[in-house]
């Protein structure tokens, strides 16, 4: 077998590979189908960035993530390999270029939502290419049991026999065994060996705070700040929560920066440079920021609501102490939030007829819709409360289905074509909801037990055997008085 090591001090900015990637890489060489288990910040681009670079062939990684696509095609761009992606976020003149020059063998990286393979004009542009390996990015959305569920991720098996069963590589950061073993199935690999490049983080004292209302987390937010004054995230699950807090913060004196979707993309992306760039920044946050961004120093982080499940919580703390050192991870706890973040999961998956009176509205109601986008959906729907959410939930979906496509409109999304039976069979919504109520139950026994080390229990969650206590959670600190 040809020296990794130094195919990648001469390809690579890289002296060493780190964690499990060399190992990783070796089974990829040898085209065998593997799972990859790597937390966040280790390194799993090099994963497939480095085929692409150095073998002929094409790389397809299958991702859910559009709002990162462009910036992962730069970096590969950065290291010379000649990337793409395509998405819906494209137009279809930028569409059709790219699958032109695909066809033409122009790309030896692309990035591709699933959705992408039910597209016979994609499927057309690459069934002439020999491709090297299919890398199934964020590998836990195949499996209904995962916390983040994508129908189309489920029917990836199939589109790897449409590209003639390439040697495959999962990746994802947090799965249950279960849901493990439920990834390999469905990928139609189920003998393929799993490597885990472990998910210990033994720099994280994880705290929970038991409170009510909002005063009191803005109280307890004021004085962590105090403590760590070093760089750190705030994550809010409501955008109102997150303005309410930034509005207190203001007050106090306590300079931030925030993210959230109501936000335009220049200020977000503005927003999101200072971050990085700043030496002590605090940043108040929904729960998309972070993706992609690799800042080594975040010494505080903050939950101001309870994520929906322990495989998100997890995930979010790893944007914590990347550099090694030792960082603090607090969860306010208000058990109302429980309640609401319910409500976000039963509106995540609304009923069949509202998503087909959705789809009815925008095609019949062009210019109210233009005029009043969201506004107008909720009031047809005969409801008001700008907390439910199930219109933007039943026109993602529309847009993942091919119904809507991205437009250059005010509402900008246009009418393709009506959803169908199969789609809402597919879909499966009430099993689903029925799943990520279960992990949400997990996500407040973890907060709610006053027993076992709270990274211990993490590490046993995810079928990890680890027992000695991390000694620094706030179980463990109590413990040892």
């Amino acid at each position: 077998m040809m020296d990794l090591h130094d195919l990648l001090i001469r390809n690579f900015e890289f002296s060493t590979f780190r964690g499990e990637q060399e190992a990783i890489l070796g089974r990829v060489w040898q085209g065998e189908n593997l799972l990859a288990l790597m937390p966040t910040g280790m390194g799993k681009s090099l994963c497939f960035q480095f085929p692409a670079k150095i073998r002929e062939g094409l790389v397809i990684v299958i991702s859910p993530l559009i709002a990162l696509m462009q910036d992962q095609v730069f970096k590969a761009k950065d290291l010379g390999i000649s990337a793409t992606c395509l998405n819906s976020a494209l137009t279809r003149d930028e569409r059709e270029s790219r699958q032109d020059r695909l066809a033409k063998g122009d790309y030896k990286l692309l990035y591709v939502t699933p959705e992408r393979f039910r597209k016979p004009e994609f499927l057309k542009a690459i069934e002439g290419r020999k491709i090297q390996l299919l890398a199934v990015d964020e590998a836990h959305c195949i499996s209904q049991w995962g916390h983040d569920f994508r129908p189309d991720y489920s029917r990836v098996g199939e589109f790897r026999a449409l590209l003639g069963n390439p040697p495959t590589l999962a990746l994802t950061a947090t799965a249950t065994p279960e849901v493990q073993k439920d990834i390999l199935t469905k990928l139609n690999i189920p003998d393929a060996e799993i490597i885990s490049a472990g998910i210990e983080r033994p720099n994280l004292a994880l705290r929970v705070h038991d409170l009510y209302g909002i005063d009191d987390k803005i109280r307890a937010i004021v004085g962590l700040r105090y403590q760590q004054p070093g760089s750190g995230i705030v994550y809010c699950s409501l955008i109102q929560t997150l303005r309410k807090i930034s509005a207190e913060l203001n007050r106090a004196g306590v300079p931030h920066l925030v993210y959230h979707g109501d936000l335009s993309p220049q200020d977000r992306k503005r927003n999101q440079k200072a971050f990085i760039n700043e030496d002590a920044p605090l940043m108040l946050a929904t729960p998309a920021f972070g993706l992609g961004i690799d800042k080594p120093n975040v010494r505080l982080l903050v939950h101001a609501e309870i994520p929906s499940a322990l495989e998100s919580y997890f995930q979010e703390v790893g944007r914590a102490g990347r550099d090694g050192q030792e960082s603090f991870c607090h969860l306010l706890y208000d058990q109302d939030d429980v309640s609401i973040q319910m409500e976000f999961l039963k509106w995540s998956h609304p009923e069949p007829e509202f998503i087909s009176k959705i789809y009815d509205l925008i095609e019949q109601n062009r210019l109210r819709v233009n005029q009043e986008k969201f506004d107008f959906l909720r009031e047809q729907m005969n409801f008001r409360n700008r907390r439910d959410f199930r219109p933007e939930a039943a026109v993602s979906i529309l847009e993942r289905w091919g119904c809507l496509q991205k437009s250059d409109d005010p509402f900008p999304y246009q009418c393709i074509q009506a959803p169908t039976a199969e789609q809402f069979a597919a879909e499966n919504g009430p099993v689903i909801l029925k799943a990520q109520n279960s992990k949400l139950l997990e996500m407040v026994r973890w907060a709610t037990q006053d027993k076992e080390c709270r990274m211990n229990y993490i590490y046993h969650y995810f079928g990890h055997k680890h027992e000695i206590p991390c000694g620094k959670c706030d179980i463990c600190v109590d413990n040892q008085k």
